[in-house]
Order: structure tokens, then C-alpha cells, then sequence
């Protein structure tokens, strides 16, 4: 095979460095249920450690089956992480929550529940402004730094349109895509290369 070909294959990071309101993108052979091509946003990120939120990864219940004060609004819910599943998490565009803290581009996390569960059923808060996740995705100190020096992750960019709008199942190839050069190969290459 081209030696010239056989490199674009070659897992190579685009940048060494994530901030906050950055998405991690995984690298096309990333294996596991949590992040086999997850699109993570990440909300914290400093010297103890970071948070972030898968964002292609829907589970079968809606906000309806399990939270009792949104029964009858069926919101998606997406499985943001391996960590306190348990609990609903939320992202959003709504700067006047209470206790909503900015993120970046107009995002926001969490939020006074109670206030934002009146919002939701007097239909202030539609379903293109808000996403659900079961859990959350949490690296300790120097943890993340450690998976981007191996080459596990991608860094880039999400508009917040996009973030919160564009359906689940294209996000990974369309952030992998937007990267340009060798990653717009990769963002074509089938999941399970046998099945090409």
C-alpha cells in the first residue's frame, strides 16, 4: 500500500488542548459503549479535573418516563456519561434560569429545576433549546490530558445551533468532517470497516 495513504489512517491529533465549550470528538476506532464516536461538549475544565456531556448518544426514555414534574413532555434523553447516571443534567440557551451557569456561545448548564420545569410547560423552553443527559463524562487531574497526548480524542468547535439542533446521529461525522484535511476521510470511514 502508498506509504503516502497508509499515514492519512494514522491517528493524529489536531490540538493538545481543551477548553471549556470545546466538544471532544472520538477517533474513528475508539471502543466502548460510553464513547465509540461520542461527541462530548465539555462544560468544566481546569487543574482538577473535566466534565462534559455526550451528545449522540439517545436512550430510550424521555424525560416523561423519568422525571415525575415532566410527565407529558417528552424531551430526549441522552446518555451524557459513565457517572451518576441517576441523575438529569441540562443544557441549554435560557439565560434567565436561576443558578444557570454560561458555558460559552450563549450555552448554559443546569439551572433551577423547579423554574425550569414551569417554563417548559407554559412552552418557554422548546426542544431545540434544551438537551437532557443521564449522567455525565468526568476525567480526574491530568486524566483528559493523558487521552489527548494518546491520540483518543479530536478538539473542536460546535455552534450552538448545531449543538443542540442537529439531529444525534450526524454529529460525529459532521464534527470529525469539519476538521478538514485527513479527518474528512476519516469521517466517511464505516464503522465496521468488514461491512464496506
Amino acid at each position: 500500500m502508498d506509504e503516502q495513504f497508509q499515514d492519512l489512517f494514522k491517528i493524529k491529533p489536531n490540538r493538545k488542548n481543551v477548553a471549556v465549550g470545546d466538544i471532544l470528538i472520538a477517533e474513528p476506532f475508539l471502543e466502548g459503549r460510553y464513547f465509540s464516536r461520542a461527541v462530548v461538549y465539555i462544560v468544566e475544565h481546569d487543574e482538577k479535573g473535566s466534565i462534559g456531556f455526550v451528545l449522540n448518544k439517545p436512550i430510550s426514555y424521555t424525560t416523561s418516563d423519568l422525571v415525575t414534574e415532566l410527565k407529558g413532555m417528552d424531551f430526549p434523553v441522552y446518555l451524557g456519561g459513565p457517572v451518576e447516571q441517576n441523575q438529569l443534567y441540562y443544557l441549554h440557551t435560557h439565560s434567565e434560569l436561576p443558578d444557570a451557569l454560561h458555558i460559552d456561545d450563549g450555552i448554559y448548564w443546569g439551572g433551577d429545576f423547579v423554574h425550569l420545569t414551569r417554563l417548559i410547560r407554559e412552552g418557554k423552553v422548546l426542544p431545540e433549546e434544551i438537551r437532557f443527559f443521564a449522567g455525565y463524562s468526568g476525567w480526574e487531574a491530568g486524566q483528559l490530558q493523558k487521552e489527548l497526548e494518546e491520540n483518543s480524542w479530536m478538539v473542536g468547535n460546535m455552534e450552538r445551533t448545531r449543538l443542540l439542533q442537529l439531529p444525534w446521529s450526524e454529529l460525529w461525522e459532521k464534527s470529525m468532517s469539519d476538521l478538514g484535511g485527513r479527518y474528512k476521510i476519516w469521517a466517511n470511514f464505516p464503522e465496521d470497516p468488514i461491512m464496506n
